[in-house]
């Protein structure tokens, strides 16, 4: 809280966040009343579970939103909703292509190739 200049709220609320990314966890410290937490400290970990993290909570709901709006019915002759679909059909192909680089990236330890590559990189 002092290095940050962070009240105590403030620091409580966003160690709850990471613990529920996934980023951070409580560690029980026999005869204290204090809390004590522990961060990962492999940044391959920490990227992995940001990047299921980013797509469980922001490209899941997109996708879903996209494929709704790819539902909408309307006149298939009229030019703006043509546009619309055009646009939305667009949209949604990119954020599968997304959707699947992060898959990637999220299975690469589970890939040896990538995860040997991506190791000699580090």
């Amino acid at each position: 809280m002092e290095e940050l200049k962070i009240s105590r709220g403030n620091a409580n609320m966003n160690l709850r966040e990471l613990i529920n990314w996934g980023l951070v966890e409580k560690e029980h410290v026999k005869g204290e009343r204090k809390e004590f937490f522990s961060a990962e400290k492999d940044i391959w970990k920490v990227a992995m579970q940001i990047a299921k993290e980013r797509k469980k909570r922001e490209l899941e709901p997109v996708k879903k939103l996209l494929a709704e709006l790819l539902e909408v019915e309307g006149d298939k002759k009229n030019k703006d909703m043509k546009t619309f679909t055009a646009v939305i059909a667009d949209t949604q192909d990119l954020v599968n292509k997304a959707d699947h680089t992060l898959d990637t990236f999220i299975k690469m330890d589970e890939n040896w190739f990538l995860g040997t590559f991506f190791k000699m990189l580090k």
